[in-house]
């Protein structure tokens, strides 16, 4: 059996935030950024962190695989706080925080007490895909607080009413794009939401018409972009669709790494979810409830990646809280927050670097604990989160030992050529301390930034093997052996010294293309 006692506290103190629960929400956000005080530079840069600090000098309204956003923030990172991992991951962190608190917000205004605030705000903090998105600089981070704004919109316009509410979906979902194209099934999500409820009166508010058209033009310029470049974006999915690089063992596999991702805990908040349709106050918000269920089975149908659902969750968490907020047992909130407290803590090594690298390896092995697999890469001592962080600065100087070591005539018409983005950006962010020339590439965004006149006379190559520029190369030497450990296996092997490549790099550029 279920009352509303918390919904009464809120209404006879909405002004007071402590008794609202907004102000305990808020404190589990803090809890949040002094956790990125404690690690925000464990390990070491992420290998996409690199690529997007790489894409940062050359701002563009568009890329291969990402939209601007990333690019923009990394460009104004470098020419204000710096690019160091402490103001590299500060944007991260307090988009985690505002998702926190966002969270706490949305049971608040389902109507739950201080107690539901509290519970969505622990969810959303003791979330392993959460902690890990928001330790990282990437477009991942930003999109559950994105996603949710635009949620906000309509929780604010079933609660009071006000047409004018109407006019700010367009503009959120318009900068989310810019951030990530993933909005775009969430809104298809939440405009079946209106459709499927009263609230499908909106499409007949001008207001929202007006908004979408703001919506419109702020994402215009990167569609533009992509269309005057025949939708490399598009390209590189089917390219990925057909490399089978995604992992995708089934439905029930899927779900199961759904509650992974979230804390198994947490997957009683999702059932709890049902308020929308069947809890008294979550009636006015059944919107809500059919977008979360019409892009849940969207993105399934479509073999998303396991984390591509994250950003949605936070609102039916908040939903799941408000229903456990207004269950008869007093004790079951306590216990709950108790229990998911030290249960997120538990988990969070395989979220976040809490621990040292050895650390880790033994508390995992002990508990037999395997953090969920995002692509089918070749395992090493570490998952692929943590195995990225590993064994950039270590290559840039083993190839600026090999590169300052040529004669001067040759080493400079010498190149150095990778063959992801990885490593050509760990040369451009590290190589010039070192002596080293920007890289060259054609994996992703990389290709568009060209051979920088170097034609293949003298290549230091990276990950690629012998046996194939052999067969491209007049001659192959050995440059270097990478062999962190702790690095992906991908990455584990030997730089090589390509002299004489058969075709000129320069003219025929397009051959070297790599969009997967």
């Amino acid at each position: 059996m279920m009352h509303p006692p918390d919904s009464t506290q809120a209404e006879r103190a909405p002004n007071n935030i402590w008794q609202s629960g907004l102000g305990w929400a808020a404190v589990v956000a803090l809890l949040r950024l002094l956790l990125y005080v404690w690690i925000g530079p464990r390990y070491g840069y992420f290998r996409d962190e690199l690529y997007y600090l790489a894409c940062g000098h050359h701002p563009a309204w568009g890329y291969v695989d990402q939209p601007p956003m990333i690019a923009w923030m990394a460009w104004l990172l470098e020419h204000s706080i710096g690019t160091s991992l402490y103001a590299l991951r500060l944007l991260p962190a307090l988009a985690g925080a505002g998702t926190i608190f966002l969270c706490g917000w949305l049971a608040k205004e389902f109507g739950g007490g201080r107690r539901a605030v509290l519970v969505a705000a622990l969810a959303a903090l003791c979330t392993p895909i959460y902690l890990a998105m928001s330790h990282l600089f990437s477009m991942n981070a930003f999109d559950p607080l994105l996603w949710m704004a635009a949620a906000a919109v309509l929780v604010r316009a079933a609660k009071t009413g006000n047409e004018n509410v109407w006019i700010w979906l367009g503009p959120v979902v318009g900068f989310a794009l810019l951030n990530k194209y993933g909005v775009a099934f969430f809104t298809l999500g939440l405009l079946a939401g209106i459709l499927l409820t009263p609230m499908r009166s909106a499409f007949l508010n001008l207001r929202l018409w007006a908004g979408a058209a703001i919506g419109a033009a702020i994402a215009m310029p990167n569609f533009l972009w992509q269309w005057h470049r025949g939708f490399p974006f598009l390209q590189l999915m089917h390219a990925i669709r057909a490399s089978g690089r995604d992992t995708w063992n089934g439905v029930p596999w899927f779900l199961g790494q759904q509650a992974q991702i979230l804390h198994p805990l947490n997957v009683v908040l999702i059932a709890g979810a049902l308020i929308f349709w069947f809890g008294p106050r979550g009636k006015a918000f059944r919107s809500l409830g059919w977008a979360f269920l019409a892009t849940f089975l969207l993105l399934m149908a479509m073999h998303a990646k396991n984390y591509y659902l994250a950003p949605m969750y936070p609102m039916v968490l908040a939903g799941g809280a408000v229903w456990l907020g207004s269950v008869r047992y007093r004790w079951i909130v306590p216990a709950f927050s108790a229990v998911l407290i030290a249960s997120g803590i538990l988990l969070s090594p395989i979220a976040v670097p809490v621990l040292t690298v050895n650390q880790y390896l033994r508390y995992t092995h002990a508990l037999g604990i395997a953090p969920p697999k995002f692509e089918n890469n070749r395992p090493g001592l570490l998952p692929q989160l943590y195995a990225d962080m590993f064994g950039w600065e270590p290559m840039a100087q083993k190839v600026a030992a090999y590169y300052n070591s040529l004669p001067d005539e040759e080493r400079a018409r010498t190149g150095i050529f990778a063959n992801n983005y990885g490593e050509a950006g760990a040369i451009d962010f590290f190589g010039p301390r070192y002596g080293l020339p920007p890289a060259i590439s054609g994996h992703q965004n990389y290709w568009y930034w060209g051979a920088h006149g170097y034609t293949g006379e003298s290549l230091i190559v990276l990950g690629d093997n012998e046996a194939t520029l052999k067969k491209e190369c007049s001659s192959v030497t050995t440059a270097a052996v990478l062999d962190d450990k702790y690095a992906r296996r991908d990455e584990i092997g030997s730089v090589f010294h390509c002299r004489g490549l058969k075709w000129n790099l320069a003219d025929d550029w397009a051959r070297v293309k790599k969009w997967n």
